[in-house]
Protein backbone atom coordinates (compact mmCIF):
# COMPACT_ATOMS: atom_id res chain seq x y z
CA UNK A 1 0.00 0.00 0.00
CA UNK A 2 1.44 3.20 -1.01
CA UNK A 3 1.08 6.49 1.64
CA UNK A 4 -1.96 8.00 1.29
CA UNK A 5 -2.85 11.45 1.23
CA UNK A 6 -5.01 13.23 3.42
CA UNK A 7 -7.19 16.33 2.99
CA UNK A 8 -7.60 18.69 5.83
CA UNK A 9 -9.95 21.42 5.72
CA UNK A 10 -8.26 24.29 7.86
CA UNK A 11 -10.99 27.55 7.67
CA UNK A 12 -13.39 28.99 5.79
CA UNK A 13 -14.30 32.58 5.96
CA UNK A 14 -15.44 34.70 3.31
CA UNK A 15 -11.47 36.52 3.14
CA UNK A 16 -8.73 34.40 3.46
CA UNK A 17 -4.96 36.09 3.55
CA UNK A 18 -2.07 33.37 3.22
CA UNK A 19 1.53 33.44 2.04
CA UNK A 20 2.96 31.15 -0.21
CA UNK A 21 6.95 29.89 -0.45
CA UNK A 22 9.05 29.97 -3.53
CA UNK A 23 8.72 27.02 -4.94
CA UNK A 24 4.60 27.13 -5.32
CA UNK A 25 2.81 27.41 -8.36
CA UNK A 26 -0.53 27.67 -10.11
CA UNK A 27 -1.62 26.10 -13.82
CA UNK A 28 2.13 25.49 -14.00
CA UNK A 29 2.89 29.51 -13.11
CA UNK A 30 5.10 30.30 -10.13
CA UNK A 31 3.54 32.43 -7.23
CA UNK A 32 4.50 33.50 -4.17
CA UNK A 33 4.64 35.69 -1.57
CA UNK A 34 1.54 37.24 0.36
CA UNK A 35 -1.98 36.33 -1.25
CA UNK A 36 -5.70 37.13 -0.43
CA UNK A 37 -8.68 35.67 -1.82
CA UNK A 38 -12.42 36.89 -0.97
CA UNK A 39 -15.96 34.56 -1.51
CA UNK A 40 -17.96 36.70 -4.51
CA UNK A 41 -20.85 35.62 -5.52
CA UNK A 42 -20.59 32.17 -5.63
CA UNK A 43 -17.12 32.11 -6.86
CA UNK A 44 -13.47 33.01 -5.55
CA UNK A 45 -12.13 36.35 -6.41
CA UNK A 46 -8.40 36.23 -6.63
CA UNK A 47 -5.42 38.22 -8.36
CA UNK A 48 -8.63 40.35 -9.96
CA UNK A 49 -10.30 37.24 -11.40
CA UNK A 50 -12.88 34.94 -10.37
CA UNK A 51 -12.60 31.16 -10.33
CA UNK A 52 -14.81 28.70 -8.93
CA UNK A 53 -12.01 26.54 -7.52
CA UNK A 54 -7.60 27.47 -6.82
CA UNK A 55 -5.10 24.75 -6.05
CA UNK A 56 -1.30 26.11 -5.39
CA UNK A 57 1.29 22.74 -5.97
CA UNK A 58 4.78 22.23 -5.09
CA UNK A 59 7.10 19.12 -5.69
CA UNK A 60 9.57 20.57 -2.58
CA UNK A 61 8.38 18.50 -0.01
CA UNK A 62 9.93 20.96 2.47
CA UNK A 63 8.30 23.75 1.15
CA UNK A 64 5.62 25.91 3.42
CA UNK A 65 3.13 28.20 3.45
CA UNK A 66 0.88 30.27 5.83
CA UNK A 67 -2.43 30.97 6.38
CA UNK A 68 -3.24 34.08 8.27
CA UNK A 69 -5.99 33.91 11.33
CA UNK A 70 -6.85 30.48 11.44
CA UNK A 71 -9.39 29.69 14.41
CA UNK A 72 -8.38 27.09 16.58
CA UNK A 73 -10.54 25.66 19.75
CA UNK A 74 -13.53 26.40 17.75
CA UNK A 75 -16.68 27.04 20.34
CA UNK A 76 -14.09 26.04 23.25
CA UNK A 77 -13.15 27.97 26.10
CA UNK A 78 -9.98 28.73 24.63
CA UNK A 79 -11.04 29.59 21.20
CA UNK A 80 -8.64 32.57 19.13
CA UNK A 81 -6.51 32.53 16.09
CA UNK A 82 -3.12 31.91 15.07
CA UNK A 83 -0.97 32.61 12.32
CA UNK A 84 -0.27 28.80 10.86
CA UNK A 85 2.31 27.29 8.70
CA UNK A 86 1.51 24.09 6.87
CA UNK A 87 3.36 21.88 4.31
CA UNK A 88 1.78 20.34 0.81
CA UNK A 89 -0.28 21.70 -1.43
CA UNK A 90 -2.86 24.57 -1.06
CA UNK A 91 -6.40 24.39 -2.56
CA UNK A 92 -9.40 26.64 -2.13
CA UNK A 93 -13.14 25.45 -2.83
CA UNK A 94 -16.38 26.99 -2.42
CA UNK A 95 -19.14 26.88 0.47
CA UNK A 96 -21.55 28.08 0.85
CA UNK A 97 -20.89 31.57 1.11
CA UNK A 98 -17.17 31.27 2.54
CA UNK A 99 -13.94 29.74 0.77
CA UNK A 100 -12.43 26.89 2.77
CA UNK A 101 -8.50 26.64 2.35
CA UNK A 102 -7.91 23.08 2.48
CA UNK A 103 -4.54 21.42 2.99
CA UNK A 104 -3.75 18.56 0.58
CA UNK A 105 -0.62 16.41 2.54
CA UNK A 106 1.12 13.04 3.05
CA UNK A 107 -0.45 11.43 5.82
CA UNK A 108 2.92 11.12 8.03
CA UNK A 109 3.59 14.97 7.63
CA UNK A 110 -0.47 15.20 8.81
CA UNK A 111 0.64 13.07 11.45
CA UNK A 112 3.94 15.30 12.83
CA UNK A 113 1.70 17.94 13.15
CA UNK A 114 -1.25 15.99 14.82
CA UNK A 115 0.42 14.46 17.45
CA UNK A 116 2.24 17.60 18.61
CA UNK A 117 -1.00 20.11 18.57
CA UNK A 118 -3.21 16.78 20.61
CA UNK A 119 -0.26 17.36 22.93
CA UNK A 120 3.34 18.89 23.80
CA UNK A 121 5.86 17.17 21.67
CA UNK A 122 7.70 16.57 24.83
CA UNK A 123 5.92 13.99 25.47
CA UNK A 124 7.28 11.00 26.36
CA UNK A 125 8.65 8.43 23.27
CA UNK A 126 6.05 5.76 23.92
CA UNK A 127 3.13 8.46 24.25
CA UNK A 128 3.88 9.68 21.27
CA UNK A 129 4.33 6.64 19.37
CA UNK A 130 1.15 5.50 20.49
CA UNK A 131 -0.56 9.03 19.31
CA UNK A 132 1.00 8.50 16.27
CA UNK A 133 -0.60 4.81 15.64
CA UNK A 134 -4.41 5.77 17.29
CA UNK A 135 -4.20 9.06 14.80
CA UNK A 136 -3.30 7.73 11.69
CA UNK A 137 -6.08 4.46 12.52
CA UNK A 138 -8.70 7.00 13.28
CA UNK A 139 -8.18 9.35 9.56
CA UNK A 140 -7.78 5.87 7.55
CA UNK A 141 -10.88 4.32 9.35
CA UNK A 142 -12.77 7.51 8.66
CA UNK A 143 -11.87 8.04 5.04
CA UNK A 144 -13.06 4.26 4.76
CA UNK A 145 -16.07 4.85 6.32
CA UNK A 146 -16.69 8.04 4.08
CA UNK A 147 -16.54 5.77 0.68
CA UNK A 148 -18.90 3.12 2.06
CA UNK A 149 -22.57 2.80 0.96
CA UNK A 150 -23.30 3.31 4.56
CA UNK A 151 -21.65 6.61 4.96
CA UNK A 152 -25.10 8.34 5.53
CA UNK A 153 -26.39 6.36 7.81
CA UNK A 154 -22.69 7.48 10.30
CA UNK A 155 -22.69 11.38 10.24
CA UNK A 156 -25.73 12.35 12.99
CA UNK A 157 -28.80 11.90 14.08
CA UNK A 158 -31.64 13.02 16.68
CA UNK A 159 -34.95 12.38 17.83
CA UNK A 160 -37.34 15.55 18.47
CA UNK A 161 -40.92 15.53 19.84
CA UNK A 162 -42.21 17.59 22.41
CA UNK A 163 -41.11 15.93 25.47
CA UNK A 164 -37.66 14.56 23.65
CA UNK A 165 -34.06 16.05 22.44
CA UNK A 166 -31.55 13.01 21.60
CA UNK A 167 -28.77 14.02 19.21
CA UNK A 168 -25.28 13.05 18.32
CA UNK A 169 -22.95 14.28 16.21
CA UNK A 170 -19.86 12.55 13.86
CA UNK A 171 -18.94 13.50 10.64
CA UNK A 172 -21.57 15.57 9.46
CA UNK A 173 -19.67 18.60 8.64
CA UNK A 174 -17.07 17.44 6.60
CA UNK A 175 -18.43 16.91 2.41
CA UNK A 176 -15.68 18.27 0.52
CA UNK A 177 -12.50 17.34 2.65
CA UNK A 178 -11.77 14.13 4.51
CA UNK A 179 -10.79 16.03 8.13
CA UNK A 180 -10.94 19.36 9.95
CA UNK A 181 -7.93 20.54 11.57
CA UNK A 182 -9.77 21.20 14.74
CA UNK A 183 -10.94 19.14 17.98
CA UNK A 184 -14.20 18.37 16.09
CA UNK A 185 -11.56 15.44 14.04
CA UNK A 186 -7.76 15.56 15.13
CA UNK A 187 -6.12 18.81 16.29
CA UNK A 188 -4.15 19.92 13.22
CA UNK A 189 -1.97 22.99 13.48
CA UNK A 190 1.17 22.79 10.83
CA UNK A 191 4.54 22.36 11.23
CA UNK A 192 5.44 25.03 13.67
CA UNK A 193 3.85 22.82 16.47
CA UNK A 194 5.89 19.79 15.37
CA UNK A 195 9.15 22.15 14.92
CA UNK A 196 9.39 22.68 18.56
CA UNK A 197 10.74 19.34 19.14
CA UNK A 198 11.11 18.10 15.31
CA UNK A 199 13.76 15.16 16.34
CA UNK A 200 11.56 13.19 18.96
CA UNK A 201 8.19 13.88 16.53
CA UNK A 202 9.75 12.20 13.77
CA UNK A 203 11.49 9.47 15.71
CA UNK A 204 7.87 8.90 17.12
CA UNK A 205 6.49 8.77 13.27
CA UNK A 206 9.38 6.99 11.85
CA UNK A 207 9.06 4.27 14.64
CA UNK A 208 4.92 3.58 13.95
CA UNK A 209 5.53 4.48 10.21
CA UNK A 210 2.19 2.78 8.73
CA UNK A 211 1.04 1.50 11.35
CA UNK A 212 -2.62 1.19 12.82
CA UNK A 213 -4.93 -0.78 14.71
CA UNK A 214 -7.39 -3.39 13.14
CA UNK A 215 -9.94 -5.34 14.31
CA UNK A 216 -11.09 -8.83 12.96
CA UNK A 217 -9.46 -7.32 9.52
CA UNK A 218 -10.65 -3.63 9.78
CA UNK A 219 -9.56 -0.66 10.80
CA UNK A 220 -9.81 0.61 14.50
CA UNK A 221 -12.11 3.62 14.39
CA UNK A 222 -9.83 5.16 17.40
CA UNK A 223 -11.14 7.73 19.74
CA UNK A 224 -9.77 9.17 22.06
CA UNK A 225 -10.12 11.68 24.67
CA UNK A 226 -8.15 14.66 26.97
CA UNK A 227 -9.01 12.51 30.26
CA UNK A 228 -11.76 9.72 31.08
CA UNK A 229 -11.95 10.60 34.87
CA UNK A 230 -11.42 6.66 35.75
CA UNK A 231 -13.53 4.43 33.63
CA UNK A 232 -13.27 4.93 29.81
CA UNK A 233 -17.12 5.20 28.45
CA UNK A 234 -18.73 2.85 25.68
CA UNK A 235 -19.26 4.13 21.86
CA UNK A 236 -22.76 3.55 21.86
CA UNK A 237 -23.33 6.35 24.69
CA UNK A 238 -21.77 8.63 22.73
CA UNK A 239 -22.74 8.12 18.99
CA UNK A 240 -24.34 6.01 16.95
CA UNK A 241 -26.25 3.43 18.78
CA UNK A 242 -24.14 0.27 18.22
CA UNK A 243 -21.46 -1.73 20.45
CA UNK A 244 -17.77 -1.21 18.73
CA UNK A 245 -16.02 -4.23 20.78
CA UNK A 246 -12.62 -2.66 20.97
CA UNK A 247 -14.17 0.73 22.50
CA UNK A 248 -15.93 -0.30 25.13
CA UNK A 249 -16.02 -0.05 29.65
CA UNK A 250 -12.41 -0.32 31.44
CA UNK A 251 -10.80 0.63 34.58
CA UNK A 252 -7.67 3.36 33.25
CA UNK A 253 -5.52 1.58 36.13
CA UNK A 254 -3.77 -1.68 36.68
CA UNK A 255 -5.80 -4.84 35.70
CA UNK A 256 -7.44 -6.37 38.20
CA UNK A 257 -8.92 -3.06 39.87
CA UNK A 258 -12.63 -3.11 40.66
CA UNK A 259 -15.02 -1.74 37.94
CA UNK A 260 -18.19 -0.12 40.16
CA UNK A 261 -21.53 -0.20 37.55
CA UNK A 262 -21.58 3.77 36.85
CA UNK A 263 -24.80 3.05 35.25
CA UNK A 264 -26.69 3.27 38.49
CA UNK A 265 -26.66 6.54 40.21
CA UNK A 266 -26.01 6.05 43.72
CA UNK A 267 -22.12 4.20 42.43
CA UNK A 268 -22.31 6.84 39.84
CA UNK A 269 -22.26 10.08 42.59
CA UNK A 270 -19.98 8.19 45.37
CA UNK A 271 -17.60 7.50 42.36
CA UNK A 272 -17.59 11.15 41.20
CA UNK A 273 -17.78 12.35 44.46
CA UNK A 274 -14.34 10.67 45.53
CA UNK A 275 -11.05 10.53 43.40
CA UNK A 276 -10.49 6.73 42.94
CA UNK A 277 -6.48 5.89 42.27
CA UNK A 278 -6.87 5.93 38.45
CA UNK A 279 -3.58 6.13 35.41
CA UNK A 280 -5.27 9.86 34.76
CA UNK A 281 -5.87 10.75 38.47
CA UNK A 282 -2.50 13.14 38.57
CA UNK A 283 -1.53 16.61 39.08
CA UNK A 284 1.55 15.99 38.32
CA UNK A 285 2.51 19.56 36.22
CA UNK A 286 5.55 17.55 34.28
CA UNK A 287 2.81 15.24 33.42
CA UNK A 288 0.00 17.40 32.83
CA UNK A 289 2.18 19.64 30.21
CA UNK A 290 2.93 16.02 28.67
CA UNK A 291 -0.90 15.25 27.35
CA UNK A 292 -1.53 19.37 27.05
CA UNK A 293 -0.72 22.63 25.50
CA UNK A 294 -0.33 25.61 26.96
CA UNK A 295 -4.06 26.73 26.01
CA UNK A 296 -5.22 23.60 27.61
CA UNK A 297 -3.76 23.89 30.94
CA UNK A 298 -5.70 27.04 31.41
CA UNK A 299 -8.40 24.21 32.29
CA UNK A 300 -7.00 24.01 36.17
CA UNK A 301 -8.98 20.24 36.35
CA UNK A 302 -9.22 17.32 34.84
CA UNK A 303 -10.10 14.10 36.77
CA UNK A 304 -12.50 15.94 39.25
CA UNK A 305 -14.15 19.62 38.86
CA UNK A 306 -16.85 21.77 40.26
CA UNK A 307 -18.87 24.43 38.41
CA UNK A 308 -21.72 26.36 40.19
CA UNK A 309 -24.08 28.35 38.55
CA UNK A 310 -27.06 30.45 40.32
CA UNK A 311 -30.81 29.64 38.92
CA UNK A 312 -30.86 32.94 37.29
CA UNK A 313 -28.11 32.07 35.09
CA UNK A 314 -28.62 28.65 34.47
CA UNK A 315 -31.74 29.22 33.13
CA UNK A 316 -30.55 32.31 31.26
CA UNK A 317 -27.83 30.06 30.00
CA UNK A 318 -30.15 27.31 28.86
CA UNK A 319 -32.39 29.61 26.88
CA UNK A 320 -29.64 30.46 24.84
CA UNK A 321 -28.01 27.33 23.91
CA UNK A 322 -30.90 25.55 23.53
CA UNK A 323 -33.50 27.78 22.62
CA UNK A 324 -35.54 26.46 24.31
CA UNK A 325 -37.50 28.52 27.19
CA UNK A 326 -37.80 26.26 30.05
CA UNK A 327 -38.57 29.13 32.45
CA UNK A 328 -36.98 28.87 36.26
CA UNK A 329 -34.84 25.54 36.22
CA UNK A 330 -36.03 23.82 39.08
CA UNK A 331 -34.00 20.73 38.50
CA UNK A 332 -31.39 18.74 36.62
CA UNK A 333 -31.99 15.02 36.88
CA UNK A 334 -30.34 12.04 35.47
CA UNK A 335 -32.23 9.61 33.64
CA UNK A 336 -29.54 7.24 31.82
CA UNK A 337 -26.25 7.15 32.72
CA UNK A 338 -23.11 5.15 30.84
CA UNK A 339 -20.44 2.90 31.70
CA UNK A 340 -17.94 5.93 33.09
CA UNK A 341 -20.97 7.77 34.51
CA UNK A 342 -21.20 10.03 31.89
CA UNK A 343 -24.84 11.21 31.34
CA UNK A 344 -26.32 10.06 28.14
CA UNK A 345 -30.19 11.74 29.34
CA UNK A 346 -30.64 14.07 31.67
CA UNK A 347 -33.81 15.37 32.44
CA UNK A 348 -34.63 19.43 32.79
CA UNK A 349 -37.37 20.69 34.84
CA UNK A 350 -38.43 24.16 34.89
CA UNK A 351 -41.39 26.39 35.57
CA UNK A 352 -42.58 26.73 32.12
CA UNK A 353 -41.43 23.26 30.44
CA UNK A 354 -39.81 20.36 31.16
CA UNK A 355 -37.87 17.87 28.13
CA UNK A 356 -35.05 15.25 28.49
CA UNK A 357 -31.78 16.16 26.59
CA UNK A 358 -29.27 13.83 25.09
CA UNK A 359 -26.33 12.18 24.39
CA UNK A 360 -23.33 13.53 26.03
CA UNK A 361 -22.42 16.26 23.91
CA UNK A 362 -25.23 17.92 23.47
CA UNK A 363 -25.64 17.60 27.41
CA UNK A 364 -22.27 19.52 27.22
CA UNK A 365 -23.37 21.80 24.63
CA UNK A 366 -26.59 23.22 26.62
CA UNK A 367 -25.19 23.18 30.00
CA UNK A 368 -21.93 25.57 28.88
CA UNK A 369 -20.91 28.59 26.89
CA UNK A 370 -18.58 26.53 25.28
CA UNK A 371 -18.80 22.55 26.30
CA UNK A 372 -18.79 21.57 29.78
CA UNK A 373 -15.96 19.69 30.71
CA UNK A 374 -17.72 16.10 30.14
CA UNK A 375 -21.06 15.09 31.03
CA UNK A 376 -19.92 12.86 34.03
CA UNK A 377 -21.57 14.95 36.99
CA UNK A 378 -23.94 14.59 39.41
CA UNK A 379 -25.75 18.00 40.77
CA UNK A 380 -26.10 19.24 44.16
CA UNK A 381 -29.12 22.28 44.29
CA UNK A 382 -28.57 25.01 46.64
CA UNK A 383 -30.99 27.65 47.95
CA UNK A 384 -30.19 29.54 44.71
CA UNK A 385 -27.82 27.55 42.96
CA UNK A 386 -27.10 24.85 41.02
CA UNK A 387 -23.47 22.87 41.66
CA UNK A 388 -22.32 20.35 39.12
CA UNK A 389 -19.62 17.97 40.37
CA UNK A 390 -18.25 16.15 37.55
CA UNK A 391 -15.61 13.53 36.29
CA UNK A 392 -13.04 13.97 33.61
CA UNK A 393 -12.69 16.01 30.19
CA UNK A 394 -14.41 14.68 27.21
CA UNK A 395 -15.66 12.30 25.74
CA UNK A 396 -14.20 9.46 27.60
CA UNK A 397 -13.70 6.81 24.77
CA UNK A 398 -10.92 5.01 23.44
CA UNK A 399 -7.23 6.39 24.42
CA UNK A 400 -7.31 8.66 27.76
CA UNK A 401 -4.50 11.05 26.92
CA UNK A 402 -3.90 11.98 30.78
CA UNK A 403 -3.93 8.69 31.61
CA UNK A 404 -1.63 7.92 28.55
CA UNK A 405 1.00 9.83 29.38
CA UNK A 406 1.28 8.88 33.24
CA UNK A 407 1.55 5.31 31.68
CA UNK A 408 4.74 6.22 29.34
CA UNK A 409 6.03 8.41 32.70
CA UNK A 410 5.89 4.42 34.50
CA UNK A 411 7.64 2.71 31.95
CA UNK A 412 4.63 1.21 29.67
CA UNK A 413 5.90 1.25 26.03
CA UNK A 414 3.47 2.27 23.17
CA UNK A 415 2.03 -1.25 22.12
CA UNK A 416 0.95 -1.83 25.83
CA UNK A 417 -0.69 1.20 26.22
CA UNK A 418 -2.62 0.91 23.03
CA UNK A 419 -4.05 -2.74 24.07
CA UNK A 420 -5.01 -1.05 27.05
CA UNK A 421 -6.74 1.37 25.88
CA UNK A 422 -8.09 -1.18 22.84
CA UNK A 423 -8.69 -4.60 23.85
CA UNK A 424 -8.95 -6.64 21.44
CA UNK A 425 -7.22 -5.00 19.13
CA UNK A 426 -3.86 -5.42 17.04
CA UNK A 427 -0.91 -3.58 15.86
CA UNK A 428 -0.51 -3.81 12.04
CA UNK A 429 1.62 -2.29 9.65
CA UNK A 430 -0.12 -1.64 5.80
CA UNK A 431 2.61 0.43 4.58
Amino acid sequence: MKEPVVRVGILSEEQIRFVLGESYRIDGQPVSGEQSLVWKSGKILWNGELHDSLLFETDDKDATFTIRDVVIGVNFHWERKENQRFQGNLSFIVEGESVTAINIVAIEDYLSSVIASEMSSSASLALLEAHAVISRSWLLAQIERGKSPQAEAHKASFVETEDRHIRWYDREDHQNFDVCADDHCQRYQGVSRAFENIDRVKQAIAATRGQVLQYEGEICDARFSKCCGGIVEEFENCWEDVPVPYLVRLRDAERGEELPDLTQEQEAVAWIAARPEAFCNTRDPKILSQALNSYDQETQDFYRWKLRYSTQELSDLIQRRSGIDFGEILSLTPLKRGASGRIVELKITGSKKTKIIGKELEIRKILSESHLYSSAFYVEKEQDAFVLHGAGWGHGVGLCQIGAAVMGEKGYVYDSILLHYYPGAMIKKLY
